[in-house]
């Protein structure tokens, strides 16, 4: 086993024991021109410090009547417009975050083509790190102790009510609420939006926490706290890009020492698929992709071969680099039906097809059925990771230097940017992962 898969295994082991924070609480209920003046916030005395970020226990007052800037899609014919809204309150297990980066991901983009069916109008943007300002009266004083006022944290895209059947068996990926409520109708887990228009009160829906604005209301339960060694805005692509990959390959692929990996599409979440195989100690890594830049810089995420799909035959290759067999462990991160094709072609017999990316809503991959039965092939899907267990690892792998955020992140925008940095994501200018520096 390699020195960095001895370190996974290690931390991985070490939070797993620990014991997954208590669910929160049920809730119990309840185009505009930016104004030049940023929201009424008083900071209460610092006392303590995470990291190097200060924190303060006593908490913040946000005025109700402050009001923040939020990329808000509507329809496919619109492009995303920066717009006035409300600052959101949080419900009870719930925090207020004010966003200091979100990352720029495909998922968003599908719900601006109008490609997967999401409610309109909304904010879109899943995968933050920010700093907490504010928590409900009646939250649980352990949430409020874990991310006091002030410290500093990175959120997952998928948020854990941690109370249904999935979440009490620590599969917080399958959260039926989750499912049913945000990505059903852009709520939260009471059937209502934490947004709305400033001055006509219009409800405005959520795609996770609806990260693209200056603040965001985000479940305590998909949160961890992100200390001062790393860097701030980078730190964003631990919510999807990074934890995507890490459920792909820990939960799903199952990545042992000595397995070889083959990744096809090799952007922000292949490129992290690519930093974790080499960190778990597989053996031939091979990045898949039709852009001689991308592969260039797989390269330097641990790849030891590429292959370009449209100059050479990526099954074919596959197969000689791994001696006519095919690899252990294939990951499709682009989520079209050819590439779905050739991740199942390329893995050898007993080998795993692990389908990653998403597709235009009712896409259909094809498979070989007589190979998948005689051949024991399996094909796998996976969504995310699980945020009560495996964020916080992922914050821990980070320092350990397993992930290296900075490379990963080819490209910064600025909030007003927001609309053209999904325009470059569109146009296929990003190499790896963009952020969005809501706050500079």
């Amino acid at each position: 086993m390699s020195r960095l898969a001895k370190k996974v295994a290690l931390l991985s082991r070490s939070y797993s024991a620990a014991a997954a924070p208590p669910p929160p609480p049920r809730p119990s209920s309840s185009s505009g021109r930016w104004l030049s003046h940023h929201p009424v916030v008083e900071p209460a005395r610092p006392d303590a410090e995470i990291g190097r970020r200060r924190y303060s226990s006593a908490g913040y007052h946000v005025s109700p009547s402050s009001s923040m800037k939020g990329a808000v899609f509507r329809d496919p014919a619109r492009p995303l417009s920066l717009e006035l809204l409300q600052i959101p309150r949080p419900e009870p297990g719930e925090v207020l975050i004010r966003t200091k980066a979100c990352g720029v991901c495909h998922s968003d983009l599908h719900v601006l083509k109008g490609e997967l069916p999401f409610a309109s109008p909304c904010v879109v943007g899943h995968e933050i790190t920010g700093e907490v300002v504010d928590h409900h009266p009646l939250s649980d004083p352990k949430i409020v102790r874990r991310f006091p006022v002030g410290s500093t944290v990175v959120g997952a895209f998928i948020m854990p009510c941690g109370s249904c059947f999935h979440c009490s068996k620590g599969h917080d990926d399958l959260c039926e609420d989750f499912f049913a409520y945000n990505r059903a109708q852009g709520t939260l887990y009471d059937g209502k939006t934490r947004l709305f228009l400033h001055g006509s009160g219009e409800p405005v829906y959520m795609y996770s926490m609806g990260g693209m604005a200056e603040y965001c209301v985000v479940p305590a339960n998909a949160l961890a706290v992100l200390p001062g060694s790393l860097p701030y805005s980078e730190s964003a692509i631990l919510g999807c890009a990074v934890f995507t990959a890490y459920g792909a390959m820990t939960h799903a692929a199952e990545v042992r020492a000595g397995d070889s990996i083959a990744v096809i599409g090799v952007g922000g979440v292949g490129s992290s698929c690519l930093q974790i195989a080499k960190a778990f100690g597989a053996s031939d890594i091979i990045a898949v992709d039709v852009s001689d830049e991308k592969l260039e810089k797989a390269k330097n995420f641990g790849a030891t071969h590429t292959v370009n799909a449209i100059k050479e035959d990526a099954i074919e290759k596959i197969k000689t680099i791994t001696g006519g067999v095919g690899v252990d462990i294939a990951v499709e991160a682009l989520g079209k039906p050819q590439t779905f094709l050739q991740c199942v072609q390329s893995v050898k017999d007993g080998g795993k097809a692990v389908m990653i990316g998403l597709a235009k809503s009712g896409a259909v991959g094809e498979v070989d059925i007589n190979r998948l039965v005689r051949r024991k092939i399996k094909v796998i899907g996976s969504y995310g990771a699980r945020a009560r267990q495996d964020l916080p690892k992922l914050v821990k792998l980070a320092e350990s230097g397993i992930f290296n955020l900075t490379s990963a992140v080819s490209r910064k925008y600025t909030f007003e940017e927001a609309a053209k940095a999904f325009q470059d994501l569109d146009q296929g200018k990003i190499i790896s992962r963009a952020v969005v520096e809501i706050v500079y």
